[in-house]
């Protein structure tokens, strides 16, 4: 067995990966002062054709102009890094109330435009991580030269006033519980651990645990815009960072300056129906996967599609029965080994890695996969987990969507789901029982956005990625009045920084030259 390293190649190709919530677990598995000008900032205009009744661009909402008034204050802090902290309201209902702080970080641009802001995805992934550790792989370099790009972790993300929720060892505990809800006894043990999960989240993280919703998260990101000094804003969003951006743009149509949206989430859909997409979006990489892996010639399984297929199935339910224990001792049940078996699908690159971590499992040895799984929860090799992912993606979605935690509920949607993916469904199911006992209730509900009055929008989809099936990024083209498609013709999850020219050409083009690509390009 040869024990795999975290190669910067690798962290960067994960940064926009949306991580799944665990169907058996308790938890999600482990699916950041200098002023421009508006002339400098070469930010599109909002014409008034386009704008309707909309505020100019850059104004600031009744109530906020304390908020809205910041100067930011750049301070080195590591490299070239510049970080700096942001105040916002906690409750934007109440902004005479509790503030809480948003930090930020910033890679200074040479010969620079205005500010790009990036967000990576999760929800719950660290903005500050991806632009200190992934930015320079991932965009291009005139994208460099000609912007401050900007990271930030979002309200209650990394070091934006955090969820907090377990502690390094407890997380370890978590994630080797075997939970298995099919059963009745499984089910009722889980909402057990679920209920005390939600506990210890409310009890550890206080009241902004209840407004760490989307929309306010899109609300603070005006903020930063205006802080930067930037009349209209330029974002680039992958995965969860696409409906971040979608709801920026419908609450700030006005404020909309260039805005790329890779792999897209359709606003419009349920919970259930998110779920659902992605079973059957993973069940088709699975299906990708083991046709490659078994023309290579270096495949631990054999015979035609459906029998490799098989075998890989039979492979998940010996693991379900009987958990391998890693090298470090660490027990490695379903839903863990699920975690890990799934990360390397986010990019087709790593299916190599991925058949090595599989031939290991198949002669005993679960390291590699563990090493996967490890990834998705943000565990580092010394056994301390980096940021907060797990708890925040929780804490996240459980504000964002409304969810039924009823038996007769979740048993059908288990029923679909394992139809839609007889490989992995059983494993994505029974989710909601995460967000029974969340102390806060649920602020937001799907529905469509529209964005009316925004200049163009490019939203980019990948044919054949799991995560945020292509079909989304078609939905919410067809949602957003000013969206442009482009289309990737391939396999992973997202597709700027690790796809090809075409799409490369499409994102900087608009970005430095405001080159909106034509609707419906494919790449």
């Amino acid at each position: 067995m040869r024990a795999f390293r975290r190669p910067m190649s690798l962290i960067a190709a994960l940064a926009g990966a949306v991580l799944l919530l665990g169907a058996c677990s308790v938890q999600a598995p482990a699916e950041p002062s200098v002023t421009v000008t508006q002339e400098s900032a070469n930010v599109p205009s909002t014409s008034p054709s386009a704008s309707g009744s909309l505020p100019k661009p850059g104004g600031v909402p009744k109530g906020l102009e304390k908020f809205y008034a910041q100067e930011l204050k750049w301070s080195a802090c590591g490299g070239v890094l510049q970080c700096a902290e942001l105040s916002v309201p906690m409750d934007y209902s109440h902004p005479e109330g509790p503030s809480i702080s948003i930090s930020m970080n910033k890679r200074p641009g040479k010969n620079v435009k205005g500010s790009l802001l990036l967000n990576p995805g999760g929800p719950g992934a660290s903005g500050l991580e991806f632009v200190k550790d992934s930015a320079t792989v991932i965009l291009g370099r005139n994208l460099q030269r000609n912007f401050d790009i900007i990271g930030f972790d979002p309200r209650g993300v990394g070091s934006s006033t955090p969820v907090k929720c377990e502690t390094a060892e407890q997380q370890d505990a978590s994630r080797q519980l075997p939970v298995d809800t099919s059963t009745d006894a499984g089910l009722a043990q889980a909402r057990k651990l679920s209920a005390e999960f939600a506990a210890q989240c409310a009890e550890r993280t206080g009241d902004s645990l209840g407004f760490i919703d989307t929309k306010s998260a899109a609300r603070d990101i005006d903020v930063m815009r205006a802080a930067l000094g930037d009349l209209q804003l330029n974002y680039l969003g992958y995965s969860y960072g696409t409906s971040l951006g979608a709801h920026y743009a419908q609450l700030f149509p006005q404020n909309v300056g260039r805005l790329v949206l890779d792999g897209a989430i359709d606003p419009s859909l349920s919970n259930d129906e998110i779920t659902l997409g992605q079973a059957a979006g993973f069940e088709g990489e699975v299906r990708a996967y083991m046709q490659n892996c078994l023309a290579s010639g270096d495949c631990p399984f054999t015979g035609t599609l459906d029998d490799g297929l098989s075998q890989l199935r039979d492979l998940l339910s010996q693991v379900e029965k009987e958990p391998l224990v890693a090298s470090d001792g660490r027990t490695v049940p379903i839903i863990d080994f699920v975690n890990g078996f799934i990360l390397p699908l986010y990019d087709d690159a790593m299916w190599p890695m991925l058949s090595s971590a599989l031939s290991d499992v198949i002669a005993g040895d679960v390291d590699n996969i563990q090493f996967f799984s490890d990834i998705s929860a943000g565990r580092e090799d010394d056994g301390t987990y980096t940021g907060n992912t797990p708890a925040a993606f929780v804490s996240i979605n459980c504000l964002d969507y409304p969810m039924d935690a009823s038996v007769g509920v979740m048993r059908a949607n288990a029923e679909e789901l394992l139809k839609a993916s007889p490989t992995l469904g059983k494993y994505l199911a029974y989710g909601a029982v995460t967000c029974e006992s969340w102390k806060f209730p649920p602020t937001g509900k799907p529905g469509v956005i529209t964005a009316a009055g925004a200049q163009p929008i490019v939203v980019i989809g990948t044919t054949g990625d799991p995560a945020t099936p292509y079909e989304w990024s078609e939905a919410l083209a067809e949602q957003l009045e000013s969206a442009s498609l482009v289309t990737f013709e391939g396999h992973g999850h997202t597709a700027y920084g690790r796809s090809n020219e075409c799409v490369s050409n499409a994102v900087e083009s608009y970005f430095l030259e405001g080159t909106v690509p034509s609707d419906g390009l494919t790449c």
